[in-house]
């Protein structure tokens, strides 16, 4: 429980560390472009991880369907929704519509998977969920570049990179609870849809090519994020879904918008305000209910 607890959590540092990294590049690339190139960059890490180590092995190949959906729904629609998202709004706003994902997860996980949470953990996620809204909604914090989309396409987008993602990664559980290693499962994942994504950009369509000139500093700063979210935060979390309930697991791998504050403070300088501090408290209190309730 522990442990899982802890992968989950560590995720949610990279996906914050990540998503600041990645709001300029993302905006200047365009969404399939910046998705492209990190996927391409970050499969081939993992699939030579997963060589290295000998973890292709440990593949359950009959749950295929499971990699192929996770792909295309988790990966594909999940990733190009976020970006899309993130392109009309700043980080923690993006951050503060995509931790939907937990909810959706813990009722799937019910439905499907006939997983149930014991009273505690349902207090503290809820607990969790609400220290993430106090601390985004903050209006000192907001970022002051205003959204370049209309509210509607934000919510839909941010909602279905939610659902998206979270589905992604609780279709992949049956492999897991097979003995299927996370580092293979992120190398499938990211394999499979850099491949598809390349197929798609032989097409000449407009949203397909970059709208910047790709520099060796942009290549950087777009591959840096990648490698940070796609390879390290989520094999934590596959690890986190593996040994922990999935609706505890989306929680806990939704903690990104709060763990962006004191990013932010030490990178940029925007100390966070009592609101949001208040509500950074709330979701440590809430983590603490979960672990060690």
């Amino acid at each position: 429980m522990l442990l899982g607890a802890l992968a989950a959590t560590c995720a949610s540092c990279g996906w914050a560390a990540g998503m600041m990294i990645a709001h300029a590049p993302a905006r200047q690339l365009g969404a399939f472009e910046f998705t492209r190139i990190q996927l391409l960059t970050s499969g081939f890490t993992m699939g030579m991880l997963a060589a290295i180590f000998g973890y292709w092995q440990s593949v359950s190949w009959d749950e295929w369907p499971a990699f192929l959906f996770s792909i295309l729904v988790g990966v594909i629609l999940g990733n190009l929704a976020m970006v899309e998202c993130l392109r009309r709004c700043t980080p923690r706003e993006t951050e503060l519509i995509i931790s939907l994902k937990a909810p959706i997860v813990a009722l799937l996980a019910y439905l499907y998977l006939g997983e149930t949470l014991p009273l505690s953990d349902m207090i503290g996620g809820s607990v969790v969920l609400a220290g993430i809204a106090l601390a985004v909604t903050s209006g000192k914090n907001r970022e002051q570049s205003a959204p370049k989309g209309h509210t509607g396409a934000v919510i839909l987008f941010g909602g279905l990179a939610a659902l998206s993602q979270g589905i992604g990664f609780l279709a992949l559980k049956p492999a897991m609870l097979a003995g299927s290693e996370p580092i293979a499962l992120s190398a499938i994942r990211l394999l499979g849809a850099a491949f598809v994504v390349s197929l798609i950009a032989l097409w000449p369509f407009p949203n397909t090519r970059e709208k910047a000139t790709l520099t060796p500093a942009l290549l950087l700063r777009t591959t840096t994020p990648g490698l940070i979210g796609y390879c390290i935060s989520t094999t934590l979390l596959l690890y986190a879904f593996a040994h922990i309930e999935a609706g505890i697991a989306a929680v806990l791998g939704s903690l990104s918008p709060v763990l962006i504050l004191p990013m932010a403070w030490i990178v940029e300088g925007r100390r966070p305000s009592l609101q949001a501090s208040l509500g950074a408290f709330l979701s440590v209190f809430g983590c603490a209910i979960i672990v060690l309730c």
